[in-house]
C-alpha cells in the first residue's frame, strides 16, 4: 500500500472509530451533575472539547446558564463530521469551534449571533494543535470524550493542569493509568454514577437501541460514571459504619493480606487492616474517612501469590483451565461451593471475587 493509501486507510478508520464513539449526553442528566459545581465556574473559561455545537447537550446548558455561573467563557470544538450545519449552509466534512461571551442584547438568552463560530483548520481532535492551545486557555473542561480513548483523554488533561468534569465508563477505574490517579486524589467520582441513557446518530444501528415517537435513537449503558477533580459537597459525607468485625464474615484473601467486604453497607467500624470493598464504593469515598492502598489487579502488585494451572468449575459443571485467580482477590474454601463458579488448584478450592479496591479506616 502506497503512503498515500495507508494516510486513506488511517483515516477512514479514524473517522469509523470517532463515529462508533458518539454518545450526546442528555440535557437533564447534565444539568442534574452540574448543579454540583456552580461555585466553580464563577469568572473561568469553560471548554467542551468534544462537542458539536450543533448537538451539544453540555453547549446548550453552559450557553443558557452562563450569566448564573458567572462565566467568563465558553469554548466548545468537535471532531469533523457531516451533521447538518445549523450556522450555515456548509454541509461537507468540518470541524467547527463555537466561542461564546455571554449575552449582549440584554433579553437573558443566547441569541445565535452572539455565538462567534468558525471552522478549525485540522480535524478538530482533542490531540491536534489547535485544540491543545484553546485547551491551555481554559480553566475547566466539561465533556463526553471518546470512551475509546479516555484515558488518553484524562492524561492530557492531568499533564496540562486542567479542572475536568467528565462523563466515562466505569471501567476505567480499574485501568493501570487512571486507577493510580484515583488512589492519589488527583480524580474521584462525582455526584451520580449509574445508568445513562444517550442519543446516538441516527445513522447507527446496533441491537437494543430505543427509538423515541420522533425517530432519535438512544442506548443505554449501566455502567457510566462522572469524573472530575472539582471538591463538592458528596465528597466530604460520611458513610456510617454500624456492622463489627468477626472472621467468620469477613474471611481474609488467600493472596492479599486483606479482608473481604462485598458491600459498602458492610465495612466494619472497628478493623484496622486493610480491606477488599467493591469498586461501587468510590462512589462513596471520603478521603478523610478512608484511605485507598491499592487495587486487586495483576498489574498494580501485592498479591501475596501466584497459582500454578487452575481448573474453573462453572455453575453449570463445565470445567476448563484458566488464570484467573492470578488476576482476583481469591478466598480459600473448605468444600465445593453450590451455584456457584469455584476453581481447583490440586486439591485445594477457591472462589474469585470481582476486582476490590484495597482500602483501610483512617484514625
Amino acid at each position: 500500500m502506497t503512503n498515500k493509501g495507508q494516510a486513506k486507510s488511517a483515516n477512514l478508520a479514524a473517522a469509523k472509530a470517532a463515529k462508533e464513539d458518539e454518545f450526546y449526553t442528555q440535557l437533564a442528566d447534565i444539568e442534574r451533575e452540574l448543579a454540583n459545581y456552580k461555585d466553580h465556574f464563577r469568572g473561568k473559561v469553560v471548554y467542551c472539547n468534544c462537542d458539536d455545537p450543533r448537538v451539544s447537550g453540555f453547549v446548550h446548558y453552559f450557553s443558557h446558564n452562563f450569566e448564573k455561573l458567572g462565566l467568563k467563557k465558553l469554548i466548545a470544538t468537535c471532531y469533523k463530521n457531516t451533521e447538518p450545519d445549523l450556522f450555515s449552509d456548509h454541509e461537507s466534512e468540518v470541524a467547527i469551534k463555537l466561542e461564546y461571551t455571554g449575552d449582549k442584547d440584554g433579553n437573558g438568552k443566547p441569541d445565535p449571533s452572539e455565538f462567534k463560530v468558525e471552522y478549525l483548520k485540522g480535524d478538530g481532535d482533542f490531540r491536534s494543535t489547535e485544540s491543545i492551545q484553546l485547551l491551555q486557555e481554559a480553566d475547566i473542561v466539561v465533556t463526553n470524550p471518546p470512551f475509546s480513548l479516555y484515558r488518553e483523554f484524562v492524561k492530557q488533561l492531568i499533564k496540562y493542569q486542567k479542572k475536568f468534569i467528565l462523563v466515562g465508563p466505569q471501567s476505567a477505574i480499574t485501568t493501570k493509568d487512571l486507577f493510580p490517579l484515583i488512589m492519589n486524589g488527583e480524580m474521584w467520582l462525582g455526584s451520580h454514577s449509574g445508568v445513562m441513557k444517550f442519543k446516538v446518530p441516527s445513522s447507527k444501528e446496533k441491537e437494543g437501541l430505543l427509538v423515541d415517537s420522533e425517530g432519535n435513537k438512544y442506548q443505554t449503558f449501566g455502567n457510566i460514571c462522572w469524573y472530575t477533580n472539582l471538591d463538592i459537597k458528596k465528597r466530604h459525607e460520611e458513610v456510617i459504619l454500624f456492622k463489627k468485625y468477626s472472621p467468620l464474615e469477613y474471611p481474609k484473601y488467600d493472596n492479599y493480606d486483606a479482608i473481604e467486604v462485598g458491600e459498602v453497607a458492610e465495612i466494619p467500624l472497628d478493623y484496622d487492616g486493610t480491606m477488599g470493598v467493591p469498586i461501587t464504593f468510590l462512589d462513596k469515598h471520603n478521603p478523610q474517612q478512608f484511605e485507598i492502598v491499592g487495587i486487586a489487579k495483576t498489574w498494580f502488585g501485592g498479591a501475596s501469590k501466584t497459582y500454578p494451572k487452575q481448573v474453573q468449575v462453572s455453575r453449570t459443571g463445565q470445567v476448563k483451565e484458566v488464570t484467573k485467580l492470578n488476576d482476583a482477590p481469591a478466598i480459600k474454601l473448605n468444600a465445593k461451593p453450590k451455584n456457584t463458579t469455584y476453581y481447583m488448584v490440586g486439591e485445594e478450592i477457591f472462589i474469585a471475587k470481582f476486582v476490590r479496591i484495597l482500602i483501610r479506616t483512617r484514625k
